[in-house]
């Protein structure tokens, strides 16, 4: 087991690793960063490099060629919206990142293109690379069952979405849309023209969504016969970590149908009304700003208990306050705590959304019946040691548990 130290320092990597992905060194220095993950700059530096061997900017500029290299070589989009949806300030900058990693110019790579490549965004599948085997099926049967109303749909084994982001000032709205190619090992995904500026964010998100950092074949060796029959099984992440926090509010003591009907009424009474080309996609889903900023009488209106709206309105603030904050890579135990202290939310609630908010793999739901059940075990103590394990995935072992049982 590693050690609490290591543990930290891990997190506070991965902590890094998604906010740079997020484009926060765009508008803000590492000095900002480290403060916002209560560090000193040196510490994190320390730990990023420990972990990756590289620097965070380093990581952080060698992302954003990774994904010009393969607008350049399979688009004819102009060299300022590669270089926007890459993530670049300017032509000049991107172009000067080119010839220093590469020794090469954009019209080098322009060289190499296929024949028939699309021009715009709105046309061009981006590759995401996965380890197989990736129960597509299963996953996209989760999601399908929670999908939110109006804000997300699944259709023909394609997910897709309303997105909403902001950034710096500026806000974006669009869609996107993920498919599976099984045979290609890859999800495939597309973003509306609108979503051009923040592109780097918008497929960050949905690698954590859909798991493709994950390595089946550590997890099935802690797993042992518990993920013989399905060795694919990924972790659901979240798209919008508030998103997934009301999801799991809303969704308390009630069965997966009750809390997707609460969700879509939350939706539709504070969501902003988008225009799209796919007819089941109408909203975005509300901001933790607007939830905040309604009454405690305009939430029971979606039909939950006083007290629920409460904790609702209680969690928006939180996070819109900057009081709470909910992102991959940070502490879950710390997570866990501050969501604990919110009058309303337990244990269970806190922990599953540790798990899918902040995408981690070691969260075990001891308080789960599901689990309870099929371990046939009610006391947390000797739950909590028949889980020892499957340390550090405990969680896959919770998915585990939920599909033996015919949930999920």
């Amino acid at each position: 087991m590693r050690s609490k130290a290591n543990r930290r320092r891990s997190w506070l990597s991965k902590s890094v690793a998604y906010n740079i992905s997020q484009g926060f060194l765009a508008d803000h220095s590492m000095g900002d960063l480290a403060k916002k993950l209560g560090t000193s700059e040196q510490q994190l530096q320390k730990s990023y490099f420990h972990d990756f061997g590289v620097t965070p900017v380093q990581f952080w500029e060698t992302q954003r060629l990774l994904l010009a290299k393969q607008l350049l070589t399979n688009t004819s989009m102009p060299i300022r919206d590669v270089a926007k949806a890459s993530g670049f300030c300017s032509v000049q900058e991107f172009n000067s990142a080119l010839a220093e990693h590469y020794q090469l110019a954009s019209g080098d790579f322009r060289k190499r293109q296929p024949k028939g490549v699309p021009r715009r965004l709105s046309e061009f599948w981006f590759r995401l690379n996965y380890h197989p085997p990736f129960d597509w099926e299963h996953l996209l049967n989760f999601l399908s069952k929670r999908a939110v109303p109006e804000v997300e749909a699944v259709e023909k084994s394609v997910y897709s979405r309303t997105v909403h982001i902001e950034r710096g000032h500026d806000i974006y709205l669009g869609v996107v849309e993920v498919r599976n190619d099984a045979a290609e090992r890859a999800l495939f995904v597309r973003l509306s023209e609108t979503l051009l500026p923040v592109s780097v964010l918008v497929l960050e998100r949905i690698k954590l969504l859909f798991d493709l950092e994950a390595d089946p074949a550590p997890i099935r060796r802690a797993l042992g016969v518990l993920a013989a029959k399905r060795p694919g099984l990924r972790l659901p992440g979240s798209f919008d970590c508030f998103e997934m926090a009301v999801r799991a509010v809303l969704g308390q003591q009630i069965s997966v149908a009750g809390g997707r009907t609460f969700i879509g009424r939350l939706a539709v009474r504070f969501g902003t009304p988008i225009t799209t080309s796919c007819p089941l996609l109408i909203r975005l889903f509300p901001t933790p700003r607007r939830v905040a900023s309604a009454s405690i009488a305009q939430i029971r209106q979606i039909g939950i208990p006083e007290e629920r709206a409460k904790t609702l309105r209680a969690l928006a603030r939180a996070i819109f306050k900057g009081l709470l904050l909910l992102e991959p890579g940070l502490n879950p135990e710390e997570v866990i705590g501050r969501l604990c202290k919110i009058r309303g939310i337990g244990e269970w609630t806190a922990q599953y959304i540790a798990m899918r908010a902040l995408s981690s793999p070691d969260i075990f739901l001891h308080g789960d019946l599901v689990v309870r059940k099929v371990l046939g075990e009610e006391k947390r103590k000797k739950l909590l040691a028949k889980a020892e394990k499957w340390r550090p995935y405990r969680a896959y072992a919770v998915l585990q548990l939920w599909d033996q049982a015919g949930e999920g």
